[in-house]
């Protein structure tokens, strides 16, 4: 009986060259490498030999099916964002709309690890795309700017804070926003107004936060540090916060929050300790997102046109990419859109008088 051959052991499959590899292997950024691949300017030609000799070495293939869409004249917008809040789908329908107006193809990427967002805008600027749209609060990250800064393609970055002047923008007034609305609720006649500040990652927690201690000092009213208590813009978060707001022994009789999410919470927060909102407490939010109408009483707010953010900023990165088509050099542009403060059922004077309970007699 014939003995069968021995199979020869399987070898792993090896992985494919990225191009952070060809990068380490010439020494360069990644966005270097992808302006090698695109053939733009602005390359030094000794840079360029060790980028082409690393390629060689490594075996890298650039996909080869996205620069053909590319040059190929369809134009491809990619919209980078991190995690999907209330706000989000809105945000990518505008985007999505006005990409389709401007009959571009609209991608979607999301990158939920801010530190990992610079090697996603280089794979995104490898694989084709021809402007960049990010959304907040990738863009409030220094370190991402500074790579924005030097990208190869048009990007445009959505957000609610002041952003440098040589990365294009389209934005609304946050500061001024949180202000107005601290205005609001000192002319209902609180004195007494507690704030639950966003992520302290986001920039435009600290724009929100100033733009309330600014509206009291304004007005002759201390910000007790005890009336400020951290959020992360989610509704556990204002669970939370508003627990320990309310745990004071001269607790606020309004309370601002960050955002719709964590505003929300703050009203369940009132409703289980058997306050009414807004007769004993006052509550108010930021972004105007569905929640705010679809909770109970409907939220006092500040509306954020979101979708009108993303078609802003979608047309004027379109703008940039054709006027680089056209060889034209253009300088960076951000564009502030409008806010509105939206009055709803969740606030209210404070109460003047002490609230009476009234039960059964014995």
């Amino acid at each position: 009986m014939s003995e069968r051959p021995k199979r020869k052991p399987r070898r792993g499959r090896q992985r494919s060259p990225t191009l952070d590899d060809v990068a380490k292997r010439a020494g360069v950024s990644s966005m270097t490498v992808s302006r090698v691949i695109n053939q733009s300017p602005g390359v030094r030609d000794e840079t360029r030999g060790r980028v082409d000799a690393a390629i060689r070495e490594l075996g890298y293939a650039p996909n080869v099916a996205a620069r053909h869409l590319a040059s190929a004249g369809l134009i491809r917008l990619a919209m980078l964002y991190a995690k999907p809040h209330a706000y989000i789908a809105e945000f990518l329908f505008g985007g999505l709309d006005q990409a389709r107006m401007h009959h571009a193809q609209f991608i979607i990427e999301k990158c939920e690890n801010i530190g990992k967002a610079r090697a996603e805008i280089d794979r995104i600027v490898s694989e084709g795309a021809d402007g960049l749209l990010i959304a907040p609060p990738i863009g409030d990250s220094e370190r991402v700017l500074d790579h924005l800064e030097n990208s190869d393609v048009p990007v445009v970055v959505v957000t609610s804070s002041p952003i440098r002047p040589s990365v294009s923008a389209v934005r609304i007034d946050g500061y001024a926003a949180a202000r107005e609305m601290t205005q609001h609720i000192v002319s209902l006649g609180h004195r007494k107004i507690g704030f639950i500040v966003g992520d302290p990652k986001h920039a435009s927690s600290d724009h929100r936060l100033r733009g309330y201690r600014d509206a009291l000092a304004e007005t002759g009213i201390a910000a007790k540090d005890e009336w400020i208590a951290q959020g992360l813009f989610t509704y556990r978060s204002g669970l939370d916060a508003a627990e320990q707001l309310l745990d004071l022994d001269d607790r606020p009789t309004a309370i601002f929050a960050s955002n719709d999410d964590m505003a929300a919470a703050a009203v369940a927060v009132a409703h289980r300790r058997d306050l009414d909102v807004p007769a004993d407490l006052t509550i108010c939010g930021f972004d105007d997102t569905p929640l705010a109408t679809e909770m109970w009483p409907q939220l006092t707010t500040i509306h954020v046109p979101t979708a009108k953010l993303t078609r802003t900023a979608t047309d004027l990165l379109m703008e940039n990419i054709r006027a680089r088509q056209r060889g034209e050099t253009r300088p960076p542009e951000h564009r502030v859109l409008d806010y509105r403060l939206i009055r709803r059922q969740s606030d209210a004077a404070p109460r003047l008088r002490p609230r009476v309970t009234v039960g059964l007699s014995k």
